[in-house]
């Protein structure tokens, strides 16, 4: 079972029950290690005292802050304690319609979970309930050191969306271990002037099958094929999760 990147008590009202927070995406990234042209020597990034030059392990690293040339070691222990229910909690303190919330705030999005099944009752409930009233809790939360404004809704699974840029250095990689070459792709297509931009856009709507061409001998199909239309099916309650962003 995935980690959470986060644990404590989701908090409404006069409820609070363990959650944790899940990633929700994963990075596919292939990473190469840096190494000496020419040698198969790889480059180390070291911790060096920038006075003396020598090298510093890290449990001998402090942080501190800088006032004005005078510095005051802050130790994470002390920060914690300064905020040990927000570190802890996560409280909701309001609910808006979803469409308040305009997605360009979003930074990243999370999967919340009960922490244990003995919870997931209350959780299905308080889903359900965000679900059906077409709303989302507005929370804050403390995770490492920085205090986070959320929303957290009930969210349908997303289609899977596949990375082919890493599949194809993942090909090359392949490749080049037996000795075989990969197919190059296609250059980049050229800037398209604005005189043939407008001419390829006319041609496009003019060309038999386009939308335009076709739209007078099907506008009457199309109007009662749309009064017909059944209502659009929703994923099964099990698929939808609770989401944290912004």
């Amino acid at each position: 079972m995935a980690r959470p990147v986060w644990a404590g008590n989701l908090s409404f009202g006069l409820v609070s029950q363990p959650e944790g927070l899940y990633t929700a995406t994963d990075s596919h990234t292939i990473h190469f290690p840096q190494l000496q042209g020419g040698t198969s020597d790889r480059i180390r990034n070291r911790r060096v005292n920038e006075r003396t030059g020598d090298e510093v392990e890290l449990e001998d690293i402090v942080k501190d802050y800088d006032a004005d040339g005078e510095y005051f070691p802050v130790e994470p222990k002390e920060l914690y304690e300064i905020a040990p229910v927000r570190s802890r909690s996560l409280e909701i303190t309001g609910f808006v319609e979803l469409a308040e919330v305009d997605p360009i705030f979003f930074d990243k999005t999370y999967h919340l979970g009960p922490r244990g099944a003995e919870f997931g009752k209350v959780y299905s409930l308080l889903e359900q309930a965000l679900a059906k009233a077409g709303k989302e809790g507005i929370a804050t939360f403390v995770m490492r050191q920085h205090e986070y404004l959320v929303a957290l809704k009930a969210e349908n699974g997303p289609r899977r969306v596949h990375d082919t840029f890493q599949q194809e250095v993942a090909a090359l990689i392949e490749a080049k271990k037996v000795g075989e070459t990969v197919e190059k792709a296609e250059p980049a297509a050229e800037p398209t002037g604005v005189v043939d931009l407008m001419e390829a856009l006319r041609a496009s709507v003019e060309r038999p099958g386009s939308p335009k061409a076709t739209a007078s001998g099907k506008a009457s199909v199309s109007s009662k094929a749309t009064a017909k239309r059944p209502p659009p099916r929703t994923s099964p309650a099990g698929h939808r999760r609770l989401a944290t962003t912004w």
